[in-house]
């Protein structure tokens, strides 16, 4: 009896070794988080940080920089910055971490998966982070996935071409549906040369095919908006993808631009029944927030219900028209009751701000209708407290 047990025992000991070495190694391959490193003495001008935090998208990660008026100073900081990243376990980088690099231009990093199959490439970037204002849209960059592309905006700062990076669309979670060979066009957001002046932003509701249909998610609505897009599959929440907020210290008093919009022809909900009697809508908003240890962005689901927000600028119900011409819009920042804006916080980076776009007012829950277009071009975030009528 005891050779039995003893036996049983080197068997159950045999297995669980077994199944500790045969567990599958990690296929992930994607940094987590990053830590900035430079001369601390000289990344401290007037008491103030130049290096602000990192903000880690899909394939990219931007650093933000305080802007400075000694261009030497800024570019020796920036040619002698190392970073040390926190990767999915298992995963390696290169170059690895603690490597000086020169990051006055953008540099490519290589994550690749424990099990060695998998690699990503990651761009990372210096950005200055006193965000733009004006957007004109002329900025976008083509993104290649296998036989697909679509368009992704961005800002030029100052007179030096700097780059930033502030604006995600759904367009990356689309890409997971549309069909083989689609090219910019065939996407819910992309430029389009018909603008006001120059290009615009087009925004149109698109079928997702059958793999969204099986998915209860039919529809995608063209959507632009100041943040990021996190990741997204077809079993994800899309509303908790969209983070929405770049860091912001200046005091917003109104949002104006100019929109074109088409609805499609038959409104739809998640299952694909027809509403008879509902007409798709579109929506422009902006939204300043307080960020705190808990609050780094807004999503879609509290954007405009978080307790963190300061203030909004809508458009009216009543003034979402459907026109062919380009048709001005004027929205005044509304404090919410008892909200205000700290001096304090606002000097140090304690605020973001977002300006959103949408097609389809109730996209996000897949209710609109296929072909709603919406055109947006010229857009300000103004910093006067008076604003002359157009």
């Amino acid at each position: 009896m005891k050779i039995n047990k003893l036996f049983a025992l080197l068997v159950g000991c045999y297995a669980l070794t077994a199944c500790i070495q045969d567990e599958a190694l990690n296929t992930e391959a994607d940094i987590e988080s990053c830590i900035v490193e430079a001369d601390i003495e000289s990344c401290i001008v007037e008491g103030d940080i130049l290096i602000a935090r990192p903000i880690i998208e899909n394939n990219r990660v931007t650093l933000l920089i305080k802007p400075q008026k000694d261009p030497d100073l800024l570019s020796e900081i920036l040619s002698n910055i190392k970073l040390n990243f926190s990767l999915t376990p298992g995963a390696t980088i290169d170059p690895p971490n603690g490597t000086i690099r020169d990051f006055t231009s953008p540099q490519v990093y290589t994550v690749t998966s424990e099990d060695k199959k998998w690699e990503k490439k990651y761009t990372i970037t210096c950005s200055i982070s006193e965000m733009q204002t004006e957007y004109d849209f002329e900025h976008f960059e083509v993104i290649v996935g296998g036989s697909k592309s679509y368009h992704e905006f961005y800002e030029i700062v100052g007179g030096n071409g700097g780059i930033q990076n502030i604006w995600a669309s759904g367009n990356s979670g689309f890409h997971l549906t549309s069909p083989f060979g689609a090219g910019p066009e065939a996407y819910p957001t992309y430029a389009d040369p018909a603008g006001k002046e120059g290009y615009c932003v087009r925004l149109t509701t698109c079928s997702t095919g059958f793999l969204g249909s099986y998915a209860k998610k039919p529809i995608a609505a063209g959507n632009l908006f100041i943040g990021t897009m996190g990741s997204i599959s077809l079993s994800g929440d899309p509303l908790e993808a969209t983070h929405f907020g770049r860091p912001f210290n200046l005091v917003p008093f109104y949002l104006t631009g100019y929109y074109k919009y088409k609805a499609g022809d038959v409104f739809t909900d998640k299952d694909k029944k027809k509403i008879l009697d509902r007409t798709d809508t579109f929506d422009i908003y902006a939204i300043m927030f307080e960020t705190d240890d808990k609050t780094e962005w807004l999503d879609g689901s509290n954007s405009l219900t978080s307790p963190n927000l300061i203030s909004i600028a809508r458009i009216a119900p009543e003034d979402r028209k459907e026109t062919d011409e380009w048709t001005y819009f004027n929205l005044p920042f509304k404090n919410l009751p008892g909200k205000t804006i700290d001096p304090e916080k606002l000097a140090n980076n304690k605020y973001n701000l977002s300006v959103v776009f949408s097609s389809s007012i109730d996209g996000a829950y897949f209710e609109g209708a296929v072909g709603s277009t919406l055109l947006i071009d010229k857009v300000k975030v103004h910093l006067e407290e008076h604003l002359e009528e157009k």
